[in-house]
C-alpha cells in the first residue's frame, strides 16, 4: 500500500498533539458560522501535517481547513481536515477525530482517519481494502433498514431557517424506517461505525470537502457506497476551488443506501446546495 505507512504515522503523531491537549484548550465560534469552533489545537495539528505532507510529497497540492490552499498545480491533492468535532473537543468530549484524504484529479484515493481517544487509526487506499488498527474492516451484510442504526449529522441553519425545519421533517421520516438514529457529532467516528458494520448509513446535507474524501474512500473500501444526498457522484474537479462549496453524502451498504434513497426522494425535500 503506497500510503498507508505515511498515513498510519502521521496520524498517530497528530492524533499525540489531541490527546495532549484534550480537556486544556477553549474553543472560539469562526465568524459568521456558529456551527464552527476552532481551537489553537485545530492551527497545531494543521502546521503538523502540513510539514509532513512537504516533507515526504513536495509537489502535491493540500488544501487545510484552517490554513487554506497550497496549489502546486499537481494531479494530486492532500485534504485534511485537523480536528473533526472541534465543538466536541472544545468541550471535553472525546466524540472527534482527525481526517487526511487524497485525491488523484478527482478521485479518492487513499485516506485516514483517526480517533485519538479510543487509539483508533482507519486506512484506505483504492483497491486495497479499508483497515481499523491495521485489521479488515466491512460494512454491514444487514439487508433490512429497519434493523439499522443510521447516523444523521444536522447543523442549524440560522439564515434559512425553513430550511433546517424541512431537513428535520426528512430526518423524523427516516427515523420511522430505521431502528435508531445516532451521531456522534464527529464525520470520523459515525464514518467509522459505518465502514466496520456498526451503523448502516450516515446522512450530512452541510459538510465541506475536508469533510468527505478520507470518509468516502474507507466506505468505499470497506464495500460501502458513498455519493451526495441525493444519490449522485461527488463532484470532485478542481478541488482547489472548492474550498467553499457545501458537499453532502449519503453512505451506507449498497442494499441499504438504495432504501434511504427511496426515503429521500418520496420525502419534500429542502433546497440542498449541491457539491
Amino acid at each position: 500500500m503506497r500510503y498507508a505507512t505515511f498515513l498510519e504515522e502521521s496520524l498517530k503523531k497528530a492524533g499525540a498533539l489531541a490527546i495532549k491537549n484534550f480537556g486544556k484548550v477553549q474553543g472560539t465560534t469562526k465568524p459568521n458560522d456558529n456551527n464552527q469552533v476552532l481551537t489553537q489545537t485545530d492551527l497545531q495539528i494543521g502546521s503538523f501535517l502540513i510539514e509532513q505532507i512537504k516533507e515526504y510529497y513536495p509537489i502535491y497540492n493540500i488544501i487545510d481547513e484552517e490554513a487554506g490552499i497550497i496549489d502546486n498545480k499537481s494531479e494530486y491533492t492532500w485534504i485534511i481536515d485537523p480536528i473533526d468535532g472541534t465543538s466536541n473537543f472544545a468541550a471535553g468530549i472525546p466524540t472527534y477525530g482527525i481526517m487526511l484524504g487524497l485525491l488523484k484529479g478527482d478521485i479518492p484515493i487513499a485516506g485516514g482517519m483517526s480517533n485519538p481517544y479510543y487509539n483508533q487509526i482507519c486506512i484506505a487506499e483504492q483497491g486495497q481494502g479499508a483497515y481499523l488498527n491495521r485489521e479488515k474492516i466491512s460494512v454491514t451484510d444487514e439487508r433490512k433498514l429497519q434493523n439499522c442504526l443510521l447516523a444523521y449529522h444536522i447543523d442549524g441553519h440560522q439564515e434559512n431557517p425553513q430550511q433546517t425545519r424541512k431537513e428535520a421533517e426528512l430526518m423524523a421520516e427516516i427515523i420511522l424506517r430505521i431502528r435508531n438514529l445516532r451521531t456522534s457529532g464527529s464525520e470520523p467516528i459515525d464514518a467509522l461505525y459505518v465502514a466496520s458494520g456498526n451503523y448502516g448509513g450516515l446522512l450530512n446535507q452541510t459538510m465541506k470537502i475536508w469533510d468527505v474524501v478520507a470518509p468516502q474512500i474507507i466506505i468505499q473500501e470497506a464495500g460501502g457506497q458513498y455519493t451526495d444526498f441525493l444519490g449522485k457522484a461527488i463532484d470532485y474537479s478542481n478541488p482547489v476551488s472548492k474550498t467553499s462549496s457545501n458537499f453532502t453524502c449519503c453512505a451506507a451498504a449498497p442494499a441499504l443506501h438504495s432504501q434511504i434513497q427511496e426515503i429521500i426522494k418520496n420525502t419534500n425535500m429542502p433546497n440542498t446546495q449541491r457539491n
